[in-house]
């Protein structure tokens, strides 16, 4: 069975990374040489103001989630997030990654760092939706790490490895919990 989960995430990755990949052409100047040149824009570049707004770009317009839109920059995994999904992302505030012990978040964003900063935010995320009424008490989901969280659901209040669900958010591929915590994936 974890075989075919592993195969699953990772073909899901997979093609994940294949629409983040394909691309919208645009022509803007080139400065040094006065020609128009083509600019290669993702999935996270088009503009639609009517339809439900996906992950990405939920996450950009809040002021309480800066520093996650950085990390998935950094990552570059904005365009991955603004495909089709469907994915259920933990996603941690800024006061979450303030905990962290100082200058974690500005080393993790260092392009050295890219492999760890991708692992952690793998890690923040699950395919498919789980929407809140759904996590129940002891769940275990399996992230696009290919790691495992655990859910807990105490007294109404629901948590994924200890990190308190804040809000939920839909979004038009999947839902966002907004957790008060970052989740670090075990060490191997």
């Amino acid at each position: 069975m974890k075989k075919l989960v592993s195969i699953f995430v990772m073909s899901a990755m997979c093609v994940g990374l294949i629409f983040s990949s394909c691309s919208s052409e645009k022509d803007t100047p080139d400065p040094q040489t006065d020609e128009t040149k083509p600019v290669l824009i993702g999935q996270s570049a088009v503009s639609d103001d009517a339809s439900q707004k996906d992950i990405v770009k939920i996450a950009v317009g809040s002021k309480d989630h800066t520093t996650l839109v950085a990390a998935l920059k950094a990552a570059e995994y904005v365009d991955v997030l603004a495909n089709a999904g469907p994915f259920t992302v933990f996603a941690p505030t800024n006061a979450a990654f303030d905990k962290l012990p100082a200058g974690t978040v500005e080393s993790l964003v260092k392009p050295e760092k890219k492999e760890d900063l991708r692992n952690i935010l793998e890690y923040h995320v699950s395919l498919g939706v789980y929407k809140l009424s759904a996590l129940t008490d002891g769940q275990v989901l399996d992230e696009a790490n290919s790691e495992k969280v655990k859910i807990a659901v105490k007294d109404g209040v629901t948590t994924v490895n200890g990190a308190k669900i804040i809000a939920t958010i839909p979004a038009s591929n999947g839902i966002i919990h907004v957790i008060d915590g970052v989740l670090l994936p075990p060490s191997k």
